[in-house]
């Protein structure tokens, strides 16, 4: 392994597996597009924490500050998709326009 490649920001797996969960079934039904820049969006509201990928799952972290970083992954990730969906919206509607 090539030197750094086992370091990761650990928000990243909280934020892919949020989505997931928040979008359900409909994840799927969703363009890949639209999913990296609902990721890239939660990402970019939260802390980075990194740690090595060889050291296990994740930090070790007290219940409390878990709870916390669920919390903070829930809200960025509802508000990612509300910006995304949003753009997105607004840029279609910008293209229909286009076309009149």
């Amino acid at each position: 392994m090539a030197l750094f490649e086992s370091v990761r920001n650990y928000y990243e797996q909280l934020v892919f597996a949020k989505i997931r969960e928040t979008l359900g079934e409909g994840y799927f039904g969703h363009e890949d597009r639209f999913l990296e820049a609902v990721a890239c969006a939660a990402l970019n509201q939260l802390p980075a924490r990194y740690l090595r990928e060889d050291l296990g799952a994740g930090p070790q972290l007290s219940q409390s500050e878990r709870e916390s970083m669920e919390l903070a992954v829930y809200n960025a990730v509802q508000n990612a998709i509300d910006v995304v969906r949003q753009h997105s919206e607004g840029v279609g509607r910008e293209l229909g326009r286009a076309g009149d």
